[in-house]
């Protein structure tokens, strides 16, 4: 089973370290260590897909991949 793609980033402006799913619509978490910021994304994960489900809303499923690997995936799809 694919899980969803985590991004990971230092903020400047927040003064600390971001987390986000970019496949659900404003999921994002902060923490002052980049583990920190991990932990918290995904319980905010968790908390998104339930709130969804409740709510009657579609979870989506996991799309989206950073340009590094679709590049690798066209790649290997010409040969």
């Amino acid at each position: 089973m694919r899980d969803y793609h985590l991004n990971v980033f230092y903020s400047e402006e927040d003064g600390g370290w971001i987390a986000d799913v970019p496949d659900l619509a404003a999921c994002s978490a902060f923490g002052a260590t980049p583990e920190e910021a991990l932990h918290e994304v995904q319980i905010a994960k968790a908390a998104w897909i339930e709130a969804a489900k409740a709510s009657g809303r579609r979870v989506p499923p996991p799309r989206y991949r950073p340009l590094i690997y679709q590049a690798g995936t066209e790649a290997d799809a010409t040969r």
